[in-house]
């Protein structure tokens, strides 16, 4: 290691256990947010929601529900529930997909393993059969929610929300899917359509929008979605996970990253993995803040066969496409590494926390 580079690490070591969390001093009211995610498959899923948990406990976001909308391996909404209980939040209600249509089909995080240790992390949820069927909580979520006051975060396959477009009026709301997004959802902030802008003008494949089946699905929300979306391609290079080796015992979140690093690539915590899906929560949180910008008028061209790929110019179908900011990698990652260390709020007993997860539980169960 150069002395630059030495001096540089040091300096990025030291930011990343001294520089606080923003306040929400700037923020008049908590963004209300559906998190839909492909837990499992990576282990950044996990500390995107460690984020958007921390952004709970300072006050600048409120979760109303959680989706794990990726059902090969079907143990990501136990995970979903487990982080919610760790943060002090067992009734926030967590819905899952009931099939096995879309998804990575390896286990990387060892999911049914932590799903299983229900006395460690004092969840209920182990299958996602235990969990109300994705679409239909959706709607029970939106229906009774503020018009126009929904941010939707979509960090994993986009299955979820197609599902919630196309469903049917029923007796949780006489509107159709898509009339319930345009009355009831303010924006879409996707983790996808990575490497779109690029100088080859090229269509990409990334994993949340092209792969593991789910190319159909974001053509049609590409072409059909009735209110803004802001795609994110950003926090490749923004490594998270070494300020986890700090938190208490009890930790899902280190457990998650922890178990991904080894069990898919025999690398530890102090290796950390890139920070897409916390990029994607920090905009919708923050908007582009001190490390991401908007990079102006464009459309999203989507292809089943060949991809993403992001076109400059018109802008009438209000998409949005967000980049990182240039050397900002060091500081956006000591940024992410504070918040998600950060030791939650609130946090009763777990004993506790399994019993009322239960009942809020029960409140969303029906008709699965």
């Amino acid at each position: 290691m150069t002395s630059y580079a030495l001096l540089l690490y040091l300096f990025v070591s030291l930011f990343s256990l001294t520089t606080p969390c923003a306040d929400a001093s700037s923020h008049a009211a908590p963004i209300k947010v559906i998190f839909d995610t492909d837990m499992g498959s990576d282990c950044d899923d996990a500390g995107a929601l460690a984020l958007l948990h921390n952004y709970a406990d300072r006050g600048m976001a409120e979760i109303i529900g959680c989706v794990y909308s990726s059902g090969k391996v079907p143990y990501g909404a136990a995970v979903v529930e487990a982080i919610n209980v760790y943060y002090g939040r067992p009734g926030i209600p967590v819905g899952a997909s009931h099939d096995d249509i879309v998804g990575d089909p390896v286990d990387k995080m060892q999911a049914e393993k932590l799903a299983r240790d229900r006395t460690a992390y004092g969840h209920s949820i182990v299958h996602n059969h235990d969990a109300p069927e994705m679409t239909l909580l959706n709607r029970r979520l939106l229906a009774v929610q503020p018009d126009q006051s929904i941010t939707y975060i979509t960090v994993g396959h986009t299955k979820g929300l197609h599902d919630l477009l196309v469903s049917s009026p029923d007796e949780i709301s006489s509107l159709s899917g898509e009339e319930l997004i345009r009355k009831k959802i303010s924006r879409w902030v996707a983790l996808g359509a990575l490497s779109a802008m690029n100088p080859q003008n090229q269509f990409a494949k990334d994993w949340n929008f092209f792969h593991n089946g789910t190319a159909p699905y974001t053509s049609e929300l590409i072409k059909r979605f009735p209110v803004p979306a802001y795609f994110i391609d950003a926090g490749s290079d923004v490594m998270t996970g070494r300020a986890l080796k700090q938190t208490q015992p009890g930790n899902i979140v280190r457990d998650a990253y922890r178990d991904w690093l080894w069990n898919y690539s025999q690398r530890t915590l102090d290796n950390q993995r890139p920070s897409w899906d916390l990029a994607a929560v920090y905009f919708s949180v923050e908007g582009t803040g001190e490390y991401l910008r908007d990079i102006g008028p464009g459309h999203l061209k989507f292809d089943v066969e060949k991809g993403s790929l992001w076109v400059a110019g018109e802008n009438n179908m209000r998409r949005h496409y967000i980049k990182q900011k240039d050397n900002i990698s060091f500081l956006f990652a000591g940024y992410l590494n504070q918040c998600i260390a950060t030791a939650p709020k609130h946090r009763p007993d777990p004993d506790r926390l399994r019993n009322e997860s239960s009942e809020k539980k029960s409140d969303y169960v029906g008709n699965h």
